[in-house]
């Protein structure tokens, strides 16, 4: 039953608010806005394409088959996966002993090293990919210091490779996945930890035994969440990977930039699809196992 507010007005009229009529004014704002745009995209998703006439009223799902069918789109969409699947385990490996530090610290200088993660953020993409490209560039920063110190004797080329935006989108999500998995380690009770040291685990024993599976939750949350924005990351493949390198969002602006909408529109549909499957296979499974 939903909850209800009550006041008596100066005529002694009984004025009732119920929670959902609060919450329906913001509910219709976001369906507005959201769900309304998205509809129209799978409405245009579903036409076809003329060159000459552009987009045509259809209903037919020829731009999906032909994402399915064509070998670009299917290279797009399996480096896409590959490469949010890559960022999201580099950042848990890398983001846990840092969250796990910062979790158990007790300095004074505790809320400092929280914003020291923090402040990556008040910083765009494209300014933090163009940091990358002075890095990177044939010559950048590490390509004249490994000349200079006698390793190599040719520039080395990192931008415009797979590495580089790998690289790029890690440093974008690190500090979510860190604060994610920080905010949970902080609700384990650091004496269980002791408990399992003292009845003689090892350290390797204790993290496998104890510590994973009570942060299992902020685990699942931190790649799921770093997952998500890597499947959907556009200014850093485009910056560090180059013309030749393509993920799917960038694929879709390239589609719009061709006036092909009902393409981008599907590309964008099939995108979001594959982000949700795959979102919710995390969830089940980790829910699952959580409760083993």
């Amino acid at each position: 039953m939903a909850a209800t507010f009550s006041d008596t007005g100066p005529r002694g009229g009984r004025l009732v608010l119920s929670a959902s009529s609060l919450i329906g004014p913001a509910t219709f704002i976001v369906a507005l806005g959201v769900v309304g745009p998205l509809l129209i995209l799978f409405r245009y998703s579903l036409n076809d394409f003329d060159p000459r006439l552009l987009m045509v009223d259809a209903l037919t799902p020829k731009n999906y088959i032909e994402f399915f069918t064509d070998k670009y789109f299917l290279s797009v969409f399996f480096v896409t996966i590959r490469v949010a699947l890559l960022t999201t385990v580099i950042c848990l490996v890398l983001g846990f002993p840092l969250a796990y530090v910062l979790a158990r610290t007790q300095t004074r200088y505790k809320n400092l090293l929280l914003i020291a993660v923090v402040i990556p953020l008040f910083v765009g993409n494209a300014v933090r990919a163009a940091g990358w490209m002075t890095l990177f560039g044939s010559r950048g920063f590490l390509s004249i210091t490994l000349m200079d110190l006698g390793i190599t004797t040719k520039p080395t080329e990192v931008m415009f490779t797979e590495a580089a935006v790998i690289i790029g989108i890690i440093a974008v999500n690190l500090p979510y996945m860190v604060l994610t998995l920080q905010s949970v380690l902080e609700g384990i009770n650091r004496n269980l930890e002791e408990a399992a040291f003292s009845l003689g685990a090892a350290p390797v024993t204790m993290f496998r035994r104890v510590l994973w599976p009570m942060a299992l939750p902020g685990i699942a949350a931190g790649s799921i969440l770093t997952f998500i924005l890597a499947m959907n990351a556009y200014a850093t493949p485009v910056l560090l990977g180059g013309p030749e390198f393509r993920m799917m969002a960038p694929v879709v602006y390239s589609q719009f930039q061709l006036n092909n909408w009902p393409s981008a529109a599907a590309v964008a549909f099939v995108l979001m699809g594959t982000t949700l499957l795959l979102t919710i296979a995390a969830s089940i499974a980790t829910r699952q196992r959580f409760r083993e």
